[in-house]
């Protein structure tokens, strides 16, 4: 060992109980045993919960129950369907200016288009509550005209509940009796017809009387005929010329049916004249 520098040299050879230099012997690897090893996320069954690793369920099932008409709900088949809310969700499947532009062509009845247009998507959402606002439409119209006729006569007035319940009978019973009879018709004569498609062209159709019987509160009695008329006449159209073309396949009987079916809407319009607007003091 010598000293007096800045360094000190140590003879590895002459220290007692050194431990001999272990020579370089290059990069060193360490293998591993691949079975010993695992991925995330492991393979195999990989982004499915197994039976045994299902995250724990909630005390309520109030939100976990599948919902009516989705690709969880098992599909009823057959006639089980027609007892289906789900089965009626595509008939309420549309938009409002789908529902506006249906109340624009039956206010232009000579069109005859209407069919075509709605041949793949009818619906029941316009008609039931155009039948259900000219429920309240008519029975407050109603009673707003014999009103005004006993105040004028200074007579003794009193409300008629009947008005509500004989309204919603009559265009509730019509939009549904009188489709369904002409559906069975047209079967019986081997016409290819829808029911919904039906039930869609009469529940427009109605709509004209909306504003006919808002204009009923006129008190001239031939106005009120005039307007019953038109409207009549307008609806009895609608429903006829968007049918000729349909029926005409039922060979010569198909003139009668269609004047079946014009006569049967004049014959609405005028038991609303003279039920709702002939006044009696």
């Amino acid at each position: 060992m010598m000293s007096g520098g800045n360094y000190t040299t140590i003879d590895n050879q002459n220290v007692s109980g050194a431990v001999p230099a272990v020579p370089d012997q290059g990069q060193i690897t360490v293998k591993f045993n691949d079975s010993s090893l695992q991925t995330f996320p492991p393979s195999g069954t990989q982004g499915k919960i197994t039976g045994g690793s299902q995250p724990p369920r909630d005390a309520d099932d109030t939100f976990s129950k599948p919902i009516s008409g989705s690709d969880e709900t098992p599909q009823q088949g057959g006639w089980l369907r027609t007892f289906a809310i789900s089965s009626y969700k595509q008939y309420f499947d549309v938009d409002t200016s789908d529902v506006l532009e249906r109340i624009k062509d039956s206010l232009f009845p000579f069109r005859g288009t209407f069919n075509e247009r709605t041949a793949d998507t009818p619906d029941l959402y316009g008609p039931f509550w155009i039948c259900t606002t000219l429920i309240f439409v008519a029975a407050s119209i109603g009673t707003f005209v014999t009103y005004v006729a006993h105040k004028i006569h200074k007579k003794e007035w009193n409300y008629d509940i009947n008005l509500v319940t004989w309204s919603a009978g009559l265009f509730y019973g019509y939009v549904t009796i009188v489709p369904l009879g002409l559906y069975v018709v047209l079967k019986y004569f081997s016409v290819p017809s829808g029911l919904v498609q039906l039930l869609c062209l009469y529940g427009y159709s109605l709509f004209v009387f909306i504003p006919a019987l808002c204009l009923s509160i006129v008190p001239l009695e031939i106005f009120r005929w005039v307007i019953a008329g038109v409207a009549g006449f307008m609806s009895a159209s609608f429903v006829a010329l968007n049918l000729r073309a349909h029926i005409k396949s039922a060979g010569e009987r198909w003139i009668l049916i269609v004047a079946s079916i014009f006569l049967l809407q004049l014959a609405l319009s005028v038991i609303l004249k003279l039920y709702l607007f002939t006044v009696t003091v």
